[in-house]
């Protein structure tokens, strides 16, 4: 296995310490197995633990380090660690991430596992790490295979929107046309039968006028 560069080594120690170490600082009775934000989550819904000022979903300020705002500080990190394009990270993002993350891990668990951060911090990482390094590529051909997913499905979507609309418009547009037809028959009934009355006007004015002819005739005699 070829030799990782920095950006490869900050990603996978920065995965090591979210995942190894910061779920044991996150602690709940029988929780070994769980993750961080599901542990965060029954703390903030079973337990007494004060929120921080911005709430569980946002990145606390430096500043802000209650146990509140250590746990939402991990879970965001593990957030953005979950959502990350690549496997790489920036040394000096990276440095400022794992202070932040290993300071938290030391308030919430302890001089301990404060201890243990650091020792990750160095540790050489070799094949024994081929696994987690795995792990990390499979996840995010994972997610880009769900995100070409979720594109595909939103672009289908639209689509079938888009054809359901024609769909209606032309509906529409047929039920408009048949109205527009039988107005068209109706009028030309109507013109129709003002034409019959018409000519039956005319011949009855005939008729008058030849009763009268005959009667003026007759009164001659």
């Amino acid at each position: 296995m070829a030799p990782l560069s920095e950006e490869e080594e900050n990603y996978v120690r920065l995965a090591l310490l979210l995942k190894g170490v910061a779920p044991r600082a996150v602690r709940v009775p029988d929780s070994k197995t769980f993750d961080v934000t599901l542990m965060i989550c029954l703390i903030r819904n079973l337990t007494s633990v004060i929120p921080p000022i911005n709430g569980f979903d946002n990145l606390p300020l430096p500043a802000q380090t209650t146990p509140g705002s250590d746990l939402a500080r991990i879970k965001c990190y593990r957030n953005k660690l979950a959502h990350y394009d690549s496997n790489m990270i920036d040394t000096a993002y990276f440095n400022t991430v794992w202070r932040d993350i290993s300071d938290a891990v030391g308030r919430l668990g302890g001089q301990t596992m404060y201890q243990e951060c650091q020792e990750l911090r160095v540790k050489i990482l070799d094949q024994s790490n081929q696994e987690v390094i795995l792990e990390i590529k499979q996840s995010l051909e994972e997610m880009k295979e769900l995100r070409q997913h979720m594109d595909n499905l939103g672009r289908n979507t639209q689509k079938k929107k888009i054809q359901e609309i024609n769909w209606q418009r032309k509906n529409e547009q047929t039920q408009a046309g048949g109205k527009l037809k039988e107005l068209e028959e109706s009028w030309v009934g109507l013109v129709s039968k003002n034409y019959e009355i018409e000519r039956a006007c005319v011949e009855i004015e005939r008729e008058i006028e030849e009763m009268e002819q005959k009667r003026a005739k007759k009164a001659k005699r």
